[in-house]
């Protein structure tokens, strides 16, 4: 290109001394002097892009050669009244105007020019739960006058910045629960940047157990699982807590934080529980110490102070943080909620109070006849049982009540503050203490008590694993006891002799119990005290 605009200005040059005398209209190049007051204006885009625009002038030039200063080493042509665009990079340059006439005469001058990219302003940090796992944290950003975006996820140290673009969206798995500083830094593409800290409470959430109540023995206020009825506000005016309506997994769930007291209420349409038996929820806490729940009947004249109001309040028991409890409480706990028929409101109480969070699910009446009580108090001393489950003795470990293998559903509920195993749809369950097998040689029974409603068959399976700990590894021990015809709708107190359980000749690793209920996989069984004693 430089090689042919000499060329040009060659043949121009020849052309004029071709001429003949009468030509002399082209004398004057004979004459021509070099470009004078060369200068150029620069346009520079204010987007941080880098984008400049050069116009240059100068009087008696045909073309200008401009060098930019930069990386871009051959200059750029531009014509007499054009402009050229180049893109730099943030600092200062040195950029060199040459105008050249049409005799080739040249006249050059130097600019400085500075190139300084300003802040990202608008800048936004968007950083939410994966709806499918609540470990995991999905991360967005914009802003105006950014190139790009770095994020560090604050759980360790060391990692490198990830990099993304407006529009691109990165996710982090944490390892473990906990409160994290997510910080996101907006770069301008020089020296400017700008920067915004997100903190984050990363909970190992799973979904509250899905409710296995017919429902038409269901008055809902909140479950997927049901049809809800109409409830005014879960989160009063004067309640002393922070809502946030969330998903797990797809699962809706109530959010509480900073909790102190949250009121819902139903008072345009209040709720007429006078055939249910109980009342259910699912909660859970990462740091609850204590929890309460207050239901509230307004009477029939429906207002709240109107004379007629009937209320109670219940205190949980047992709390266990970090999974799901599900509770369960007889109506008739409600001692104070002498009238049902006009439920209007619900309290729920949380301590430390202002500085807990819990999620609810699951908000429902139901009834149950005759309705699920208590289980019998076991009265053998402690030092001639090994228990596995009881809330009256010190258990052992158990690796898990419900096995990858099982056919059922299981949950933890509480009656009436006592913890109980509810298994339904139970086809089998097994439980398991594979880690520490159980060493029965002394013990001379079996104990379990069990509820049903609805199962026709019960079994009872006991499994020693042997000396080598392993299922299948041929020195396993079995033996399974049937009870058909179970009594129903009341708490059966089996004490088996663990001579009855002949098959079972070795009882020093024993690692697996096994409940079986029929009509398969359509019956509910509630389960607790289960224990060996001599």
């Amino acid at each position: 290109m430089k090689n042919l605009k000499y060329f040009i200005s060659f043949l121009l040059v020849a052309a004029v001394l071709s001429c003949t005398k009468e030509d002399n209209g082209l004398g004057y190049l004979d004459n021509a002097k070099a470009p004078s007051n060369v200068s150029a204006l620069f346009t520079i885009t204010q987007d941080n892009s880098g984008k400049v625009t050069v116009r240059p002038n100068a009087e008696g030039a045909t073309y200008f050669e401009i060098f930019y200063g930069d990386n871009q080493l051959e200059p750029a042509t531009v014509n007499l009244g054009k402009t050229n665009d180049h893109i730099y990079k943030e600092g200062t340059f040195t950029v060199k105007i040459v105008a050249i006439g049409i005799n080739g005469l040249r006249t050059e001058i130097t600019k400085m020019l500075d190139i300084t990219f300003v802040q990202p302003i608008d800048f936004v940090v968007n950083a939410v739960p994966d709806v499918t796992n609540t470990l995991k944290i999905n991360v967005s950003a914009s802003a105006k006058y950014e190139m790009y975006f770095d994020v560090t996820f604050g759980d360790n140290p060391s990692a490198l910045p990830v990099s993304f673009n407006e529009g691109q969206t990165v996710s982090h798995l944490y390892a473990a629960s906990g409160t994290y500083s997510i910080k996101v830094v907006a770069y301008s593409g020089g020296a400017a940047f700008n920067e915004i800290t997100k903190v984050v409470i990363v909970t190992n959430l799973s979904p509250a157990p899905i409710p296995t109540q017919s429902p038409s023995n269901v008055i809902s206020m909140f479950s997927n699982t049901y049809t809800n009825v109409a409830i005014d506000t879960w989160r009063t005016s004067w309640s002393q807590a922070d809502l946030e309506d969330i998903t797990i997994a797809g699962n809706d769930t109530k959010k509480y934080k900073n909790l102190n007291f949250v009121g819902i209420e139903a008072t345009t349409t209040p709720i007429n529980a006078t055939s249910m038996t109980f009342f259910h929820t699912d909660v859970r806490s990462s740091d609850f110490t204590s929890f309460k729940i207050k239901l509230v009947d307004f009477g029939a004249n429906g207002t709240f102070g109107g004379g007629d109001d009937k209320e109670h309040e219940v205190t949980i028991p047992n709390l266990v943080l970090d999974t799901w409890m599900s509770i369960d409480i007889p109506l008739t706990a409600f001692t104070g909620l002498t009238t049902r028929a006009h439920i209007a409101q619900l309290i729920f109480v949380g301590a430390p109070a202002g500085n807990n969070t819990i999620y609810i699910d699951n908000v429902y009446f139901y009834k149950q006849t005759p309705s699920l009580t208590v289980s019998p108090t076991p009265t053998i001393p402690q030092a001639n049982v090994i228990s596995l489950f009881s809330d009256v003795y010190t258990n052992v470990m158990v690796d898990t009540w419900k096995t990858s293998w099982s056919n059922a559903t299981f949950q933890d509920i509480l009656v009436s503050g006592n913890a109980v195993k509810k298994y339904s749809a139970l086809d089998f369950v097994g439980i398991e203490a594979t880690t520490s097998p159980i060493d029965a040689t002394a013990m001379t029974y079996f104990h379990t008590d069990f509820w049903t409603g609805d199962a026709t068959t019960f079994k009872i399976k006991l499994v020693d694993f042997g000396a080598n700990g392993t299922f299948g590894g041929g020195d396993d021990k079995e033996h399974q006891l049937d009870f058909p015809t179970p009594a129903q709708n009341t708490w059966v107190s089996l004490d088996l002799p663990l001579s009855s359980f002949t098959g079972l000749t070795t009882k020093a690793h024993i690692a697996q119990l096994i409940y079986v209920g029929a009509p398969s996989g359509n019956n509910t069984v509630y389960i607790d005290n289960v224990y060996f004693h001599n």
